[in-house]
């Protein structure tokens, strides 16, 4: 079953290739979606794929996800599923 989560990342996410970072693992698990930075240093990762894809990028981000980042508070709430998401993208 498809499911969707949003993830809003804190931390020193932002200037330290957290975005390319995320995408690789990303498409790595197979998952739709999309990150990005929002304007007060935070990251938003929109996350489509069924029960085990999510689970293991969640995963990835409570183990720290990439190494040049750290990460100090992740929030992650299930979001409506977005029909129109067909591949996972950084938005700028």
């Amino acid at each position: 079953m498809i499911e969707q989560i949003k993830i809003h990342v804190r931390g020193r996410v932002q200037g330290v290739g957290f975005r390319f970072f995320t995408h690789q693992q990303a498409l790595k698990l197979g998952l739709v979606g999309y990150v990005r930075n929002l304007d007060n240093g935070d990251v938003e990762i929109v996350a489509q794929g069924d029960s085990l894809q999510i689970a293991k990028l969640t995963q990835w981000l409570e183990q720290g996800g990439p190494v040049s980042s750290r990460i100090t508070h992740i929030n992650i709430c299930q979001s409506a599923i977005q029909e129109d998401l067909t591949s996972f993208k950084v938005r700028y």
